[in-house]
């Protein structure tokens, strides 16, 4: 899952990150609400984890403004504040779940699975699947058929917004931003290695290919049986 974290605290934050990328989401840091406001809105996340004492606006606010705007990504809010008027005005403010400091990571992340899946049908799908191929945002597990094929991290995150985007041409800039979190190109042949070992992954050994290059324009994940 793609997870926004908006935590002051240096420690607390890098622990955090470090422990989401083990778990195998991607999440991006936000130090001060003014910085959580504008990713907020300038990106879309399965789940937000805020941090209620934040610098330039805290973060009720934050996410108040946030559903006033339109903004429905569950938000899990984390506090030193844990008494029962606490949490209920931290709900109250738009927040989903509440979680009072200290905390084990363990429900922290299980926190954010149960926000994952109570979302809408279709605004954040678990399940994602093009022709015989299935990809389990949750569990990480990726199957062709009856076989189980094992992803390295970026290779995970790489196929997933292909089939996100199924049957849509996908450039490489919208895969350099969206996948390595670049807004340059590097000018490197970093995708095409990746897309290079994702075929020979997905599609060596089936008899339909499901990664096509789209020529002069980028990639495309389609069901090759159509």
């Amino acid at each position: 899952m793609r997870i926004l974290l908006v935590e002051d605290d240096r420690e607390t934050a890098a622990y955090l990150l470090k422990a989401l990328k083990e778990a195998g989401h991607v999440p991006d840091h936000a130090a001060d609400g003014e910085e959580g406001a504008f990713l907020a809105e300038s990106n879309r996340y399965d789940v937000m984890v805020v941090d209620r004492m934040l610098p330039k606006k805290d973060g009720l606010t934050l996410v108040s403004e946030a559903r006033a705007k339109g903004n429905d990504t569950p938000v899990l809010i984390l506090s030193a504040l844990g008494q029962v008027d606490d949490r209920v005005t931290g709900l109250r403010a738009g927040g989903d779940d509440y979680l009072a400091k200290p905390y084990a990571f363990s429900e922290l992340l299980a926190r954010i699975e149960v926000l994952a899946r109570r979302r809408k049908p279709g605004e954040a799908e678990t399940l994602l699947r093009v022709g015989d191929l299935e990809l389990d945002r949750l569990s990480h597990i990726v199957r062709r058929g009856q076989t189980v094929i094992p992803l390295q991290p970026r290779e995970f995150r790489l196929l997933e917004y292909l089939m996100k985007h199924a049957g849509q041409v996908v450039t490489r800039t919208m895969l350099l931003e969206n996948v390595w979190d670049y807004h340059f190109d590097p000018q490197t042949n970093v995708i095409d290695v990746h897309i290079s070992r994702l075929r020979s992954k997905v599609d060596k050994g089936f008899p339909d290919p499901l990664v096509h290059t789209v020529r002069g324009a980028g990639y495309m994940i389609r069901d090759g049986a159509r």
